[in-house]
């Protein structure tokens, strides 16, 4: 019998995966293509970054592209995309936004990484107990360069109207992002000793969250479509309520105070997308 909580995740990336098209499909083919990009970009980075370490290993879900499931590549899609309409409606500069998407694509990770390996999604094989709650601290410095690479190649390859930057931008935007990956992923495993990793990603963040905050940055200076804030909000609210269900997010108990504090957070920074949640 199919194991619920890995049908009910890749059902759910699938429909949100559906709502994005839906919504690029209105801004002009151009943007389907970007976030198809942004899919593609998603099974390579992780077939290359398995590859690259073998630090990790996933699940069996229904569709399977080599040994990654096709659900992960289009949950990165479904993020960089909306994570990137959420900052292009902020007063932030241009060559701050991929770092803000960064950071908001950290927020949804924090919560749900330690619950996934608990619901048997993915496995680091470091037991539940080592680094953050079974995630090893190397994995959110992935992250937010992954998000953070990607966005900058896209940003900066289709800027301009002119076809080249519509149709061969995104191409651009999957090799630096891959190369984002691959050079970064080095850096902290081949560099960086591990007992320096927690202090790595602990730096990061800081300066990432400085140069966005430096910005004084206003939310919302532009209409925000709702799927901005319903992508983050649905992963954050999925991994919860399956964590409750299960019993997984008690196992320690501090993970249910880290999933209700980054919703919360998530809910604060969304907040101008949700016009009821703005009016409270």
């Amino acid at each position: 019998m199919p194991n619920i909580y890995f049908v009910t995740i890749e059902l759910l990336i699938y429909a949100l995966l559906a709502g994005c098209v839906a919504h690029a499909w209105r801004r002009g083919p151009h943007v389907v293509w970007q976030l198809a990009a942004g899919v593609a970009f998603g099974v390579l980075l992780e077939l290359a970054t398995i590859q690259q370490l073998h630090s990790y290993h996933y699940g069996r879900f229904l569709v399977m592209v080599g040994d990654v499931p096709l659900a992960v590549g289009a949950a990165w899609g479904c993020i960089i995309y909306t994570a990137r309409l959420f900052s292009d409606a902020s007063s932030l500069p241009m060559a701050a936004r991929p770092v803000f998407d960064g950071l908001l694509a950290l927020n949804i990770d924090l919560s749900m990484d330690a619950l996934a390996i608990r619901l048997g999604f993915w496995d680091w094989g470091l037991g539940r107990q080592a680094d953050y709650f079974g995630v090893p601290y190397a994995n959110f410095w992935a992250w937010f360069w992954v998000v953070f690479s990607f966005s900058f190649g896209l940003r900066l390859f289709t800027y301009g109207r002119g076809w080249v930057a519509r149709w061969l931008g995104p191409l651009g935007a999957i090799l630096i992002g891959l190369v984002g990956v691959v050079g970064t992923n080095a850096l902290i495993v081949f560099v960086i000793p591990r007992w320096g990793y927690a202090a790595s990603v602990a730096l990061l963040l800081v300066i990432a969250a400085v140069v966005v905050i430096a910005q004084r940055p206003r939310l919302g200076v532009r209409p925000i479509p709702w799927l901005a804030a319903g992508v983050p909000l649905t992963f954050h609210i999925y991994f919860l309520g399956a964590g409750l269900i299960s019993g997984v997010i008690l196992q320690p108990a501090w993970l249910l105070a880290v999933s209700l504090v980054m919703l919360l957070l998530a809910l604060y920074w969304h907040r101008s997308a949700l016009p009821w949640l703005a009016r409270a």
